[in-house]
């Protein structure tokens, strides 16, 4: 069991080029069924199932961009 003050990691950031991304939480066991998101003009997407965020590379969210 986790201390209830420890940091909550974030979830994963994924850099991607293309609008469509798809997500399968890591596959395995431990994954989830495979789902389709479409970005539109947000520029990021996050994961309903594992909250897995995808970024559009050089957009506004793009960690990348961010740091410099």
């Amino acid at each position: 069991m986790t201390h209830p003050l420890d940091p909550i990691n974030p979830p994963e950031t994924i850099v991607v080029e293309d609008h469509r991304v798809s997500c399968d939480g890591g596959g395995g066991a431990l994954g989830h069924p495979v789902v389709w998101y479409e970005m539109g003009e947000e520029e990021f997407v996050e994961c309903k199932y594992c909250d897995r965020r995808f970024v559009l590379k050089g957009g506004a969210f793009d960690p990348a961009r961010q740091q410099g």
